[in-house]
């Protein structure tokens, strides 16, 4: 297999995050010749017009940290049934200047935890629709909604539920999927 880099970016600030728990549970679980790497958002200001002209430096770099990715991860709690504005604020870094989307055209899962029965599923709707916006090639299934259970996750990211292991793996593999699908056909040189 062709050796793969996923990036992921998690939606919350949090040291306490269960969300990069599951991010870095992600990283543990994935398969052989796939690489999950952070592409961090703490530190974006607050986005505005202001700077189309004039990108500050780290708002380049997360940029260049998507556009040098083979596919995204987006890992994001839910708040009040809608995504994090720290995440919204990353994302509309990502979109901008006009015409310079970073995740265009990008293969891109969707996946959340919460304690609660249905996860991050009403955050992730909405994640879903600013990602299209976005022309990010959205993985379609598995739909990644994560029951957070007490001791689910360990601080290191270890799954303790081999059959939540198998779905994180499942989830990445089609990722990896849609990345060889959508991958730019190689021109031979003449």
């Amino acid at each position: 297999m062709t050796d793969y880099t996923i990036g992921y970016i998690v939606g919350s600030i949090s040291s306490t995050s269960i969300n990069r728990r599951l991010a870095k549970a992600l990283e543990k679980v994935a398969p052989e010749g796939v690489t999950l790497k952070e592409v961090p958002i703490k530190d974006l200001p607050f986005y505005s017009p202001d700077y189309d002209g004039d990108f500050p430096q780290v708002a380049l770099d997360f940029k260049k940290a998507i556009e040098d990715t083979d596919a995204m991860f987006v890992v994001t709690p839910e708040y009040s049934r809608s995504i994090p504005g720290v995440l919204k604020n990353a994302l509309d870094w990502s979109a901008r200047p006009y015409g310079e989307a970073s995740f265009t055209d990008k293969p891109t899962a969707v996946i959340g935890t919460s304690q609660g029965g249905i996860a991050t599923a009403a955050g992730q709707q909405h994640l879903r629709a600013v990602l299209l916006h976005y022309n990010a090639l959205v993985l379609g299934q598995p739909e990644g909604y994560i029951q957070s259970t007490p001791g689910l996750f360990e601080e290191d990211g270890t799954v303790t539920d081999e059959g939540t292991a198998a779905f994180l793996r499942s989830i990445i593999e089609a990722l990896v999927t849609l990345a060889k699908r959508t991958a730019p056909a190689e021109v031979p040189a003449v």
